[in-house]
Parts: structure tokens; C-alpha cells; sequence
């Protein structure tokens, strides 16, 4: 008999798999990656665009330790709240613009594969904090690489 899954558990499942975006057979993570950038284009004020960022990083923890239980896979591929906060984060205070979007997706995805220290350590650990942790260094990094280009952009313009 199948045991039929909680309302928590399919709200999880719906917000770590961004909607179903994870469910998606062929690169999941840059999908969800995409649905951050929609998003960002989205939310046009910046302060409730960190809000929301914010609250994506903080449920991106539960949810992806409850979808880790329910897929019984370490870092599933179909979980992609992780790529979408990391992604969230990159683009924090970026400009509206395409010569910073599509160069800040970029860095992001590339970062997120290559996993600079210490994102490679962090997705060693079992559970939420190696889900999770490691996209949110990628963010942090693309972020503060993306904010340096702003500013030297502004100085040698």
C-alpha cells in the first residue's frame, strides 16, 4: 500500500521543486534557475525584491530536507529551491539590465558547477545545509562579483 503524502509534505514538494520546474527531465537546476530571473524581472522594487530572497533562503531549508526524506535521493536533481535562491541572491541590487542579467546567470550557473571552496565543502553535508548551502555560496560570490563590475563600471565608465 502506498502511504499517501501530508499536505506538508506536498506543500514542500511544490516549493522545493519551484512548482514543478524541477520536474523537468532536462537540467531542472538551470530551469530554476530561469524562473529566479522571471522573478527578479517581476518584483520591481528592490526592497520587497530582498524580501522575497530573504524568505526563499530561509524556506528553502525545510522544505528541501522534507522533499531530501520524501525523494530518498541525497541533493535530488528535482529539488531546485536551492538554484533559485542562490540565483535570487546574485541578482540582489543588480540593474535591470540585460548587459548584467544574462552575464550574472552566467556566473552564477558556472560558480554553482564548480563549486569554489567553501561551497565544495558545504555540499558535503548531509541534509538541508549541503542542499542548499552550496548554491547560496555560489549566489553570495556571483553577487559580490557582479556588484564589483557595477562598481568598476561606475569609476571607469
Amino acid at each position: 500500500m502506498v502511504k499517501k503524502k501530508s499536505l506538508v509534505d506536498n506543500i514542500s514538494l511544490q516549493l522545493a521543486t519551484v512548482f514543478g520546474v524541477g520536474l523537468t527531465p532536462f537540467m531542472p537546476g538551470t530551469a530554476g534557475c530561469i524562473i529566479a530571473v522571471l522573478v527578479f524581472l517581476l518584483i520591481g522594487n528592490p526592497t520587497h525584491f530582498l524580501i522575497f530572497t530573504i524568505v526563499s533562503v530561509i524556506i528553502s531549508f525545510p522544505v528541501s530536507s522534507r522533499a531530501e526524506k520524501i525523494f530518498k535521493i541525497k541533493d535530488c536533481k528535482k529539488i531546485v529551491i536551492d538554484d533559485f535562491s542562490g540565483m535570487l541572491i546574485t541578482f540582489l541590487y543588480v540593474p535591470k539590465k540585460i548587459e548584467f542579467i544574462i552575464p550574472a546567470f552566467f556566473l552564477f550557473r558556472m560558480l554553482d558547477m564548480i563549486k569554489i571552496p567553501p561551497a565544495n565543502k558545504i555540499e558535503c553535508i548531509h541534509g538541508a545545509v549541503g542542499v542548499v548551502g552550496d548554491d547560496l555560496v555560489a549566489g553570495i560570490y556571483s553577487s559580490l562579483i557582479i556588484q564589483a563590475v557595477i562598481l568598476l563600471l561606475k569609476i571607469f565608465p
